[in-house]
């Protein structure tokens, strides 16, 4: 894609059409107080969450909600109407929010092909970005985003909500008190059952619904049920695989028990079906190995066809150390075995609570917009997260020991696998060379 100043992207560089607004213009904040004017883009999902959040948090009014689905709309307005008693304006191209100078803030629930090609002309027009994970689609956009929010100054939260969980405070608490020693390995595991899904042949998209600009960036294809709401993330076009999905969250808390502060060096990574694939891109069962110049590594399982985990934890972490390890679960609990006998240590709820009570991880991210202070996950923590679902998913389809430098962000020992680090937009989607 050619380069184009921000006011040219800004306007045509999403290239959507056929804009409808409900109830005409979008108002924001400047005659509700000091409450701050957010809006909701992309809620079937995990959005819907952000709905619920944002409408009962009295500091926040939410101003507009856009969705390409008019009934996912409708379900969104019925949500912050009956929570917070105000009507917002309800969007099905995103650009009006983007254009809209009383709207401070968003939240992006899209699917993971939309992520960046909306948050970053939100950042660029000067509003802050809260933005599920993974934050990127592919590597590159993880660095256009961490440019944008540095060049504008915005803030940017991740939704990595472990990060802001009290669990977590308590077990940085275990491991940096030096009891286990130096943390050399962490592992990060994610285990679901996920069935099988029969494939079926291709048919009308809904009515209704603007299944052209649903597929926005992504190569145009003929509409099919299994790659559609909630079964999009099976598939390269939009989602990145459970390990980019479910699975984020594992591997963003294996980066923060080891402690690592950039991108590893060498990347490995080896997958198999034990399924049919026609209904998934992505295999169900699959490994990734990360080194990192220091020496540590950490190592990522995808297991989707078992109903248990490990160390009697479904999915989660385990952080090994030079004098004994923890087993971490995010389903809020954690437990450390020391020495040769493996004599059980701290655990969580042990010592009490650690210091005052945390903030929610969006609760987190309305504070750092008043404070304009960073968040738990703020874009160059996302992009260090995303950047190994990307490295191990390019590893495995390119059948390639990777050979990274981070400095660079260049892939040296492959010029097909360094070609991934990026991908083709559909004509007129995109992204801007820089921001």
């Amino acid at each position: 894609m050619s380069s184009i100043n921000r006011r040219n992207f800004l306007s045509r560089g999403a290239g959507l059409t056929g804009v409808w607004v409900a109830g005409g213009a979008i108002t924001g904040r400047a005659a509700v107080n000091d409450a701050l004017s957010l809006a909701v883009i992309g809620f079937n999902g995990m959005g819907m969450g952000h709905v619920g959040q944002l409408a009962g948090n009295r500091g926040v009014r939410v101003t507009a909600l856009c969705d390409v689905d008019p009934a996912v709309r409708q379900r969104g307005f019925q949500r912050v109407s009956s929570a917070a008693g105000n009507r917002p304006q309800l969007v099905d191209d995103f650009r009006r929010i983007v254009d809209d100078p009383n709207i401070d803030a968003v939240t992006i629930a899209t699917p993971h092909h939309w992520h960046c090609p909306i948050a970053i002309p939100m950042l660029m027009a000067g509003k802050d970005v809260y933005v599920e994970k993974p934050a990127s689609h592919v590597f590159r956009e993880g660095r256009l985003l961490v440019d944008a929010a540095k060049k504008y100054d915005r803030v940017v939260q991740h939704g990595t909500q472990m990060r802001s969980s009290p669990v977590t405070r308590e077990a940085g608490e275990v491991l940096k008190s030096g009891i286990l020693g130096d943390i050399r390995i962490s592992k990060a595991w994610n285990v679901q059952n996920r069935g099988f899904q029969k494939p079926v042949r291709d048919s009308a998209a809904p009515a209704g619904g603007d299944y052209d600009r649903w597929l926005g960036p992504a190569p145009k294809r003929a509409f099919n049920v299994n790659r559609f709401h909630s079964k999009w993330r099976l598939w390269r076009d939009y989602g990145n695989g459970d390990m980019g999905d479910d699975g984020a969250h594992d591997i963003d808390m294996a980066a923060w028990g080891l402690g690592v502060t950039t991108h590893p060096v060498e990347i490995t990574a080896y997958g198999s079906n034990t399924r049919p694939r026609g209904y998934r891109e992505y295999p169900d069962n699959s490994f990734a190995a990360f080194r990192y110049a220091d020496g540590r590594v950490l190592l990522y399982e995808d297991r989707l066809y078992t109903p248990y985990g490990e160390h009697g934890v479904d999915s989660g972490n385990a952080f090994y150390g030079t004098e004994g390890y923890m087993v971490f679960s995010r389903r809020g609990f954690f437990r450390t075995y020391l020495g040769k006998k493996e004599t059980p240590g701290p655990k969580s709820g042990q010592a009490g609570r650690v210091g005052a009570p945390l903030p929610t991880h969006m609760e987190d991210y309305v504070n750092a917009i008043r404070s304009r202070k960073a968040t738990k996950a703020p874009a160059e923590v996302a992009h260090r997260t995303c950047a190994l679902i990307h490295l191990a998913e390019i590893a495995l389809r390119t059948k390639t020991v990777l050979d990274f430098d981070p400095r660079s962000e260049t892939i040296t020992n492959s010029k097909a696998a360094n070609a991934l680090l990026g991908k083709e937009y559909r004509h007129p989607y995109g992204l801007p060379d820089s921001v």
